[in-house]
């Protein structure tokens, strides 16, 4: 019997993709019009956003924790949520979660220590660029990371939350993130992890210097993969 994926979700593109993947990559293992259970909450992402700045990093835990709840009530066995940004809060999610969680970022960790990368870009909500949820998960797996400037931080910043939530992705927006992953790559990474829900989305199609490493889809995989297996954690 698989088991029953709970989506915790954030920013309504980002979770809207986890749910896609999960549903269309099923069907090679499963069989024609078949995926695991799937079930998902979302608080708006209004109710997160004031936490960040302040770093009132407990009260997005709640927020989490709350969300694992109810879809434990109607039968998810592990919850995941592919909103890199608000796993700063994961530690404080467990504690009131009823069900296991996939951590998104050391599932991209462990898909990169798989195909030999030793460098990784960092890109998203300049809140997960500069906070420890890459740099932790990458120092447990053996690999170095860097981040952009903290001009084009901002700008990344800005372009996350005034469009990709929102589901403009641009011409110019897909311009300049190529440019950013091209100064990644020329300070010596191996591959870039797209640390936002939407880069995906705004990114798919677009050649980049760099190898890209989409943590949405990464996580989405590892949750089909806990569902078919009952594997519910990971180690380095």
């Amino acid at each position: 019997m698989t088991k029953h994926i709970g989506i915790v979700g954030c920013s309504a593109e980002g979770a809207a993709l986890c749910y896609r993947t999960i549903c269309a990559e099923s069907e090679a293992l499963m069989g024609e019009h078949m995926h695991p259970e799937v079930s998902m909450h979302t608080f708006p992402l209004g109710d997160y956003t004031p936490h960040f700045p302040a770093g009132d990093w407990d009260s997005v835990g709640d927020l989490m924790a709350r969300s694992a709840t109810k879809l434990a009530a109607i039968g998810a066995d592990f919850a995941i949520s592919p909103d890199n940004t608000i796993h700063q809060a994961y530690d404080r999610a467990l504690q009131g979660s009823p069900i296991p969680w996939l951590h998104i970022a050391d599932e991209v960790a462990r898909t990169a220590q798989q195909q030999g990368y030793s460098k990784l870009g960092i890109t998203g909500t300049n809140f997960l660029m500069t906070g420890p949820v890459y740099s932790d998960a990458l120092d447990r797996f053996g690999i170095a990371n860097e981040i952009p400037d903290e001009r084009d931080r901002r700008r990344i910043n800005e372009t996350i939350f005034g469009e990709l939530v929102k589901g403009v992705f641009s011409v110019e927006s897909k311009a300049y993130f190529n440019s950013v992953f091209d100064k990644l790559r020329e300070q010596g990474c191996d591959a870039v992890i797209m640390g936002c829900t939407e880069i995906p989305l705004l990114m798919d199609g677009v050649e980049t210097s760099a190898p890209k490493l989409d943590s949405t889809r990464i996580l989405a995989r590892a949750a089909i993969d806990c569902a078919l297996s009952g594997r519910t954690s990971i180690s380095p």
